[in-house]
């Protein structure tokens, strides 16, 4: 199957289903050669969106992809990139470039952002995470006013709740500023509230896209962690990421979900991105890899979602239903 495009939201724009995320991977895991020939083979796939972080390897992530970009010289209208902004880089000691959505620091990150990426402007920008010492008020009129001066096209918000994300509308429509139009949720098979309850009346109240991150759930989904942590894999040393990848309960789950791919004829990975795509809420689903193989294998996840039929799903829904 080919790339599908849909539109992010209401807006103008339309994003491939399938995107390219660089965390946890450009600048820590990948040279800039892994992270030319990745991106290659994503946008040879029909991929047109690029994710990245002020925060990822301390902004090397944003350099990297910058030097990618600049090799790869692809013409700066079929390509859009996007960076988050919470976190900061300058270490706890910054008191206000540390967590925080202040208006001080969100105008002096956008252009160190601009200049490691190698662009002009970018064309999504996020509030990482909210920021509960801020007004939202301020955070709004800061990345209204980014997008006003041409430095990003648009702007949403990673993570927020959906009365976070309503106050925040509400504030630009009130004040005929710029709106965010998109939020960035971990959704996945067992992440599934926020994006199915949650934000419900959001799709149709303003509009809401959602550029969704983690559809294997750090990989657990992908089933390489049934028979517990490989060595060498960064899940070793994070304590809650391994505790949760070896959870009897989850891969019990996973077991039951993997042998539905086995009936499709696909990897668990594939069905897992299969399913989240499939939601229409979704304008695109960001896949990771620091290798070709694993792009490739991402993209004929494509393939599988025509092979979701009613029965499947009703499967897929009995293993990982949301409780009350």
């Amino acid at each position: 199957m080919e790339m599908q495009y849909r539109r992010l939201g209401r807006t103008g724009i339309k994003v491939s289903v399938l995107s390219y995320g660089s965390w946890l991977t450009f600048g820590s895991q990948q040279a800039v050669e892994q992270s030319i020939e990745c991106m290659g083979a994503a946008y040879e796939a029909g991929v047109n969106f690029f994710d990245n972080a002020q925060v990822y390897a301390g902004g090397e992530s944003e350099t990297v992809m910058g030097k990618a970009l600049e090799q790869l010289a692809w013409p700066r209208h079929s390509y859009l990139v996007s960076s988050k902004y919470y976190w900061g880089i300058h270490g706890d000691t910054a008191v206000n470039a540390h967590n925080t959505l202040n208006r001080k620091y969100l105008m002096e990150a956008i252009d160190p952002s601009l200049e490691r990426l190698g662009l002009d402007h970018l064309d999504l920008i996020y509030c990482h995470r909210p920021d509960s010492e801020t007004p939202i008020e301020e955070t709004v009129w800061a990345m209204s006013d980014i997008v006003a001066s041409g430095r990003a096209l648009y702007w949403g918000t990673s993570e927020w709740s959906a009365d976070e994300i309503r106050a925040a509308w509400e504030i630009a429509e009130r004040h005929h500023l710029h709106k965010p139009v998109v939020e960035q949720p971990e959704y996945n098979l067992f992440r599934r509230r926020r994006v199915e309850r949650s934000y419900l009346r959001l799709y149709e109240d303003i509009g809401l896209g959602l550029t969704t991150w983690s559809p294997l759930a750090s990989g657990l989904l992908t089933g390489k962690y049934l028979d517990g942590v490989p060595e060498g894999s960064r899940a070793e040393h994070v304590g809650w990421l391994r505790d949760m990848l070896t959870s009897e309960e989850a891969n019990a789950k996973v077991r039951r979900f993997a042998a539905i791919a086995d009936e499709v004829g696909c990897t668990s990975a594939q069905l897992a991105l299969a399913w989240t795509a499939s939601n229409p809420n979704v304008s695109t689903v960001m896949t990771g890899a620091s290798r070709v193989e694993q792009v490739h294998e991402n993209m004929q996840a494509l393939d599988v979602m025509s092979e979701l039929t009613d029965e499947r799903r009703d499967a897929i829904e009995e293993i990982f239903a949301i409780t009350a």
